[in-house]
């Protein structure tokens, strides 16, 4: 636990070194200032309180003694200051640093990643787990600096007197070795507790996300009943930690206590006997005394470490994840980084050789071979769970291939720069997401300040877009149009307006490959072969479309027949009804649809 503990803070010195290295220089000045203080103390016990019952006081020290107190307590105070501010911006720069780097990963790791997680989770970690591996830094200074203070009072109480040292000596060890009991015992229940907390927000996250659908269903009381339960769970894993901080901390509290009554009785003792003066014994008194506090600030310290390198070990698991699509390319130490490939303009030729993509130790996909022309429709057919959604996936690069190539106008996917795939390539889905803003915000997307991302669709080209996916007619009917809010998730407009919008968001981009994930299922059946014909006529893009209605399948180039996982048959809609399989799923998808 200490090792990873050192491990944890080394992480946040190296990249910080200047705000930790003031913080402890803060820190420093501390003990340099209130040990001076308490030695300050003696010194005005025996010459000045002292010498005052036997002769008159003298002014001379009277005056060293004032500007000595005043003197060192602004030293202390500022010290504070720096300490505690230069502490506060380190550790919340290091909060920063983390969320950031939670942030790019959830954003460049795969899709399998966000299905597997909760969201709620995912959330608990760059909140909760963020927050809680970074309380160990809050106490790091002030705690460097008690070992000094410590060692600096063991000295001075030694010149002082033997006795007085011995307490100190038997007193410090006494408490580092509590504090390791309580944080070898403490750090598995502290794990439990921050599971338990992500598993809180996750349930509270899907009641939320599904309002809609409790409501509906009427599953007020049942959503109650299991955020009660998680809660409970929670509940019972703090209270459990709870009684092991209340069992230690009262002895952490305790002991400066213990050890400043003790050094009291022995002090007077030694006064009595003429072998210490009642400045000495102000002096021990005092240094014990402002021991107290920053002993119960190592105790903290040594408390938060368990449930800060937990959370830690939380947000590492989650980083360790691989964040790309697919393995990287092998690249030889003595070799430059390959360059990424822009892509051809025009209409991108989509090659697939043996593509195998697995799920959860399930073959989805299992040796794909396919190649699409430039410009050319092709529907994508076959029964739920043959491997359509998959297929679109792993071309779009979400997900990636276990085995095979994918070439998109001529070049490995794997070799094209990002941004210009985010630019070539847009995947609609049948499951529509439409962000809490206007219609032109979630058409044309948020403004890209650096650039990156390509030119950044005006009005006319949300225009047009609206006008392709047949979404213009009643976004004009919509109180102020396109600066009308849609509601989160676009809750105020039907499934096939979101639907419209969605795709709409996608052609605002122009596209060179458009691939439709049964993206229209909640059109009107007029109404989307009037979207694909446009599509066709107008639109200089590949298509690939997984497909159900017969006209939409008939008005394709080519039809891609899926079955469990490969390509059991390419050819028209025509020739392709010559197989018996083939005619009764798609008079199957008619009849569903009637």
């Amino acid at each position: 636990m200490t090792r990873r503990g050192f491990r944890l803070i080394m992480r946040s010195v190296r990249a910080h070194t200047w705000p930790h290295a003031v913080a402890i220089g803060g820190a420093t000045g501390y003990v340099a200032a209130t040990v001076a203080g308490a030695w300050m103390l003696g010194w005005i016990t025996d010459r000045v309180i002292v010498a005052s019952f036997e002769d008159r006081p003298d002014a001379r020290a009277l005056v060293v003694a004032g500007a000595g107190i005043i003197g060192f307590s602004a030293a202390t105070g500022a010290s504070v200051v720096v300490r505690r501010w230069f502490l506060s911006m380190a550790e919340l720069r290091t909060q920063r640093d983390w969320r950031r780097q939670l942030l790019h990963h959830y954003l460049d790791a795969p899709i399998s990643f966000h299905r597997d997680r909760p969201a709620g989770e995912l959330l608990a970690h760059a909140d909760a787990d963020v927050q809680t591996a970074t309380m160990v830094l809050k106490p790091l200074a002030f705690s460097l600096s008690v070992v000094l203070l410590a060692g600096v009072a063991l000295v001075m109480l030694l010149f002082v007197h033997p006795l007085l040292a011995l307490i100190a000596a038997v007193l410090f060890p006494a408490l580092a070795v509590i504090s390791r009991t309580y944080t070898r015992r403490v750090e598995a229940p502290s794990a439990v507790v921050q599971r338990r907390v992500g598993e809180v927000s996750a349930v509270a996250h899907e009641s939320f996300d599904g309002a809609l659908v409790v409501k509906t269903l009427g599953r007020e009381r049942a959503e109650i009943e299991r955020l009660r339960a998680a809660s409970e769970l929670l509940r019972v894993e703090r209270v459990r930690v709870g009684r092991m901080r209340g069992t230690f901390e009262p002895l952490i509290d305790a002991l400066p206590t213990v050890g400043t009554i003790m050094l009291v009785l022995v002090g007077a003792w030694l006064v009595d006997q003429g072998s210490a003066t009642p400045g000495d014994l102000v002096l021990a008194a005092t240094l014990f005394s402002l021991l107290a506090l920053p002993l119960r600030v190592v105790g903290f310290f040594l408390e938060e470490m368990p449930r800060s390198v937990v959370s830690l070990d939380r947000i590492d698991r989650v980083m360790a994840a691989p964040a790309a699509a697919g393995p990287a390319p092998a690249v030889s130490p003595d070799s430059a980084p390959p360059v990424p490939a822009d892509l051809a303009s025009g209409p991108l030729a989509v090659e697939i050789e043996d593509l195998v993509v697995s799920h959860a130790g399930h073959r989805v996909l299992d040796g794909v071979n396919l190649a699409v022309a430039p410009g050319e429709t092709v529907a994508l057919v076959g029964a739920t769970g043959a491997g359509k959604s998959t297929l679109l996936e792993a071309v779009a690069g979400l997900v990636g291939p276990d085995r095979g190539s994918i070439r998109l106008g001529g070049v490995p996917r794997s070799e094209i720069d990002p941004d210009e795939l985010h630019r070539a390539v847009a995947l609609v889905f049948q499951e529509t997401f439409l962000f809490a803003g206007s219609v032109a915000e979630n058409v044309a997307g948020p403004e890209d300040p650096d650039g990156q991302g390509g030119a950044y669709p005006g009005p006319e080209a949300v225009a047009a877009a609206l006008g392709i996916a047949h979404a213009d007619g009643f976004v004009a009917d919509l109180a102020g149009e396109t600066a009308a809010a849609v509601g989160e998730r676009g809750i105020t407009l039907s499934g096939g307006q979101r639907q419209r919008l969605a795709l709409a968001r996608a052609l605002a981009r122009s596209p060179r490959l458009l691939m439709l994930d049964d993206a229209t299922s909640a059109v009107d059946p007029r109404v989307e072969s009037e979207i694909i014909a446009d599509l066709r006529a107008g639109y200089a893009s590949t298509l690939l479309i997984v497909a159900h209605r017969s006209s939409t399948i008939a008005g394709a180039d080519r039809v891609i027949y899926l079955d469990r996982g490969r390509v059991a048959a390419s050819g028209t809609h025509a020739e392709l009804l010559a197989r018996s399989d083939y005619r009764a799923l798609v008079t199957a998808y008619e009849t569903q649809g009637a």
